[in-house]
């Protein structure tokens, strides 16, 4: 199976490396071997050898600061746009893990359209380009007969979409709710346990959970693009932002903290999906509760169900290899319907 990246940060990053660490199990255990044909970055160069790019020297070079270190081969082109190859290049899957653009979610809608037409199947962690083309991209992928996978879009690697819509199909889902955004309840547990919010998210930035600009972590819009795609997803339904109640915990004080625990609970920011509507909000939840207990960067899902009650799925919702794996298993689901 080649595959083509566009972005290599973390996640491509984390990905490269699982592929190689894994290539002997996913060959024998699956009969999967993976190349990565290209790699294309914003600003740190891009690749292209249709029979393949080395995952070590790829990760040797991104480390120097660019792609344009990698060794030169024959047949090796160097420079291409991710819309040139997408269009052009051969082979099997677009995967894109570029930034997410939540305030339109291009350039990654034109990408993915532009592999689809030309015959590729796709697979990303890109938010932005669901939270605004969803609908669009999916049609595209239906008349282009090639699947669109997007499991490490939400909650990284831990199966939180494959739940929801493979395991618990013939299920009726009312909703899903959770903790969708690993910083905001890193940040929160600190202040459980007696940080003040500018100190909770101080060391939040200090061990990488939260970036510089904390604002899309903190008041609540990376957790609201995982409604909206969960809400899309599960109800067929493309919820848009200004249609949504979204609120953060920048506001939450030290007092709120401890008035929630002189009464037994826990504030938890959760993202609230059912087939009419969905919200990002901090709630107060019993401790008795399971997403009360669900502390540190931990992410968590609940699907309410009318033949099995409520479905409680905890585990990581970032991290290179973690996401890098939500991409490896669109990948062998590809596999296993294809033969690729």
């Amino acid at each position: 199976m080649k595959v083509g990246l566009i972005g290599f940060g973390v996640v491509g990053q984390g990905f490269a490396a699982l592929i190689s660490q894994k290539a002997a199990d996913l060959s024998h255990r699956y009969g999967l071997e993976v190349q990565i044909a290209a790699v294309a970055t914003r600003s740190r160069g891009s690749l292209y050898m249709p029979d393949g790019l080395n995952p070590e020297s790829l990760l040797t070079a991104i480390k120097s600061g660019s792609l344009d270190t990698y060794p030169d081969q024959a047949g090796l082109r160097r420079g291409l746009s991710p819309l040139a190859l997408a269009s052009e290049g051969n082979f099997d899957v677009l995967i894109e893990v570029s930034p997410s653009n939540l305030k339109d979610g291009q350039p990654a809608i034109s990408v993915i359209e532009a592999a689809l037409h030309a015959g590729k199947h796709v697979v990303l962690a890109n938010k932005g380009a669901l939270v605004y083309g969803y609908e669009s991209l999916s049609k595209t992928a239906v008349a282009a007969g090639k699947r669109l996978l997007f499991e490490a879009s939400v909650m990284a690697g831990t199966p939180s979409l494959r739940l929801g819509m493979q395991s618990l199909a013939g299920c009726a889902i009312s909703e899903a709710r959770g903790i969708v955004n690993g910083t905001t309840n890193f940040i929160l547990t600190q202040m459980g346990d007696g940080l003040s919010y500018a100190d909770a998210l101080a060391e939040a930035q200090r061990l990488g959970y939260a970036e510089t600009d904390p604002t899309a972590d903190v008041e609540g819009w990376d957790a609201a693009a995982k409604a909206v795609i969960l809400g899309a997803a599960l109800f067929g339904r493309q919820f848009a932002f200004d249609q949504m109640q979204v609120k953060g915990i920048s506001q939450l004080t030290a007092q709120d903290i401890a008035s929630a625990a002189a009464a037994g609970e826990r504030w938890k920011l959760i993202a609230r999906v059912t087939p009419e509507a969905a919200a990002v909000e901090p709630m107060r939840l019993p401790i008795t509760h399971p997403l009360a207990n669900v502390s540190g960067a931990t992410n968590a899902i609940t699907y309410t169900t009318d033949l099995m009650g409520d479905i409680t799925l905890v585990g990581a919702g970032a991290g290179a290899v973690q996401t890098g794996f939500g991409l490896l298993s669109d990948l062998m689901e590809i596999h296993r319907e294809t033969g690729i």
